[in-house]
């Protein structure tokens, strides 16, 4: 799919991954709408690139709805989602004060797992609406799972779980959505310089930054959208997910 003058919506919009991928999808010519709990933040990142910003909590059915409604409103039917917005809080699921609490594991899966499959239930219902391209395509999908998936550490249960049924959503998703001409494709980054990372004390991000095998440094935010736009413009990548690490293999702690 060629992106210039299709609308696009990026949540977690307002920093990190998603900023850099709106920032991306603008320049190559897409009318963007950037969802965020933040909207100062998305705004911020709005006003840069000509895009329009949302408060959208991704883990609420009708705030999700009424997102999408406005975006509609403002750039028509999305032909592009890109799904950013995530939460990666650290417990063991047994501390030193006990089991972690299930409404935080809660928390997690439903920011993360939920909100990916909210936002694709509602985009993909609108862009089945859509007319065809000449290739037959209506629309992309691409939600952001990562190596934790995989490798998930000692204290990402929550996290890694949410992520590995991003990775599981792909491919039934893209299979049910083939006749509609809408793919679906996954990215999981490996240790990205996003704002948690890189507010974490520089010996922290530099003992971090060595585990990557090469190159040795955290992936960029522009990286990851290269990546993104990729996968849009490549009518055959559908039903993947596609790991973008530095070859990284994360160990147990």
């Amino acid at each position: 799919m060629q992106i210039q003058g299709h609308a696009a919506i990026v949540t977690g919009g307002g920093s990190g991954l998603g900023a850099g991928t709106a920032r991306a999808l603008a320049k190559a010519g897409a009318k963007v709408t950037l969802f965020d709990v933040n909207l100062d933040a998305a705004k911020a990142v709005a006003a840069e690139i000509g895009g329009h910003a949302v408060a959208v909590d991704v883990g609420d059915a009708a705030s999700v709805e009424a997102g999408f409604a406005e975006a509609e409103a403002r750039h028509g039917i999305a032909r592009i989602l890109v799904n950013c917005a995530g939460i990666a809080p650290a417990a063991r699921i047994v501390g030193k004060t006990g089991a972690m609490p299930l409404a935080d594991f809660e928390r997690v899966i439903k920011v993360n797992l939920i909100g990916s499959f909210n936002t694709m239930r509602v985009a993909a219902t609108a862009m089945q609406t859509l007319e065809p391209l000449a290739d037959g395509e209506r629309g992309i999908i691409i939600s952001t799972a990562s190596v934790a998936a995989f490798e998930g550490q000692i204290g990402q249960a929550a996290y890694a779980a949410s992520k590995g049924g991003i990775v599981s959503l792909a491919l039934p998703a893209a299979r049910e959505f083939a006749r509609f001409g809408i793919r679906v494709n996954t990215i999981a980054p490996g240790l990205f310089g996003t704002p948690l990372l890189l507010g974490m004390p520089q010996e922290v991000q530099d003992s971090l930054a060595a585990t990557v095998p090469f190159p040795s440094r955290f992936g960029l935010p522009e990286e990851y959208a290269r990546l993104a736009i990729h996968m849009i413009e490549n009518a055959m990548i559908n039903g993947e997910v596609v790991r973008l690490d530095g070859a990284i293999r994360m160990q147990p702690k």
